[in-house]
Order: structure tokens, then sequence, then C-alpha cells
């Protein structure tokens, strides 16, 4: 899922939002690096949990973690991986009848096409949360909270994350790498645009992208809430709350 959605959830699940608990459930994505890949990054919430046992707000901080996750699974186990009854999660079975004209518009092989389908269909779970731009917002503000970072850089446990320089440079380049601003399908599109040309060499049709944003919108309106009720059942026995 994309960062407003993560955000959007963990305030479902637990009735408030503060700068941990925002950082927290964004966590998983920022800290890929070299040394920690996807699945590792998607599967701290345990540790975390156990490491700041004692510490309220940054037992927050673990909190979001866990909503975001796939060890416990949360959020993206239950996006991307296994949902109900169906081969993978909510949004890869979403994007099915998306595939062909992603793999057209984003100008990718085959192979790729239900991968980036189903970044279509989180961009559009996106747009559906993301109305008033009050996470964005929230984003900005708590990857600026210097306090917090720096306790975070400190406290995080050794051996797993590369330490405070490298937290510190993660959190001031992730509001300028995702869409923060007044989303739209166009805004979306241009922003997965950058990402898709860093990350793979490809130039996509970035208003046909918007459109198959716009589509995957209307596509999630009618279970998307079905599926978050779904997930935070099974989430909340994680949180200790």
């Amino acid at each position: 899922m994309f960062p407003q959605t993560h955000i959007h959830f963990t305030r479902r699940i637990l009735g408030r939002l503060s700068h941990a608990l925002a950082l927290g459930s964004i966590f998983p994505d920022m800290i890929i690096n070299p040394e920690l890949q996807h699945k590792e990054a998607h599967s701290l919430g345990t540790l975390l949990m156990n490491t700041f046992r004692s510490e309220n707000d940054l037992r927050d901080f673990a909190r979001g973690v866990v909503t975001h996750g796939i060890e416990p699974q949360g959020l993206d186990f239950f996006g991307d991986e296994q949902y109900l009854e169906y081969e993978r999660g909510y949004c890869f079975e979403k994007a099915r009848p998306l595939v062909d004209q992603t793999t057209r518009a984003c100008n990718i092989p085959e192979h790729m096409g239900w991968w980036k389908a189903h970044n279509i269909v989180e961009m559009g779970i996106e747009l559906h949360v993301s109305h008033d731009n009050r996470y964005g917002d929230i984003i900005r503000q708590a990857c600026s909270d210097r306090d917090l970072i720096r306790r975070l850089g400190h406290n995080l446990p050794g051996g797993i994350f590369p330490g405070f320089d490298f937290l510190d440079r993660r959190m001031e380049a992730f509001p300028h790498y995702i869409e923060i601003n007044k989303i739209t399908p166009e805004t979306l599109a241009q922003k997965y645009s950058a990402q898709m040309y860093t990350r793979h060499g490809v130039k996509i049709n970035t208003p046909e992208v918007a459109k198959l944003i716009s589509n995957a919108t209307e596509r999630i309106s009618d279970d998307i809430e079905d599926f978050f009720d779904f997930a935070q059942q099974k989430i909340l026995p994680h949180l200790d709350l």
C-alpha cells in the first residue's frame, strides 16, 4: 500500500494519530536498503514491540510498524500476499482486469504486468483515502520531528538498522519521493513515472496511467471498507492495547 493509506489505516484502528504512529506506519518502506530487504523490513513489528515495551511513544511507533507489515500479518500481508480464499492479496486480485492496460501504459514486459497493476490499485486506494489531504501534512510533520527521529536513531536495535545518520537521511528524503500534496490521479501518475524511470529505466504513458488510477478507485469503492474491516480484526490482537 501507499503511505497515506497506511496512515489512514493506523488511524482507523487506533482512533488517533501521533507523529510516532505515523512514522511507524510508513517505516517499513522507508528502511529498505541493501542490508535489509523488503521481507525483512516488513517483519520487524514483534521485535520493535518488545524493544519499546516500556516507552509509550516509541511503543506507538512499533504499533504503527505492526499495522503495516507482513509478519506479523499487517495491511501489506492482506493487500499483497493473501486475502480470503484468493490466490494473492486484495490489491493483486482487484488488479486482474487492469493487467493488459497497465502493461501497455507502463511500457513493461508482460511478466511485470500483474505486479504493476497492483500498484495501480494501491494508488487508487491512496486517492480514495486522501481526499482532504490531512495525511500528507502529517507525513511532512512527522518526518520533520527531530526529537523523535533522534530517539529512534539511538534506540532502534543494533545490528539491524544502519544508524541515526541513515535514518535521518531517509526521513528527510521520503516526503519528496512520494506524493503528499494535493493528490489527484495526475499527480500520483507523475510521481509513479519518476519512480518507474528510476527503478526500471522505462518511460510510462502518464495520462493513461492517471486514467487507470481513476478506474482503480472506482473498482475498489464497493468493498474497500470490508477489506479494511477484515484486516483490522486480524491485526488488533498484535497491538497489545
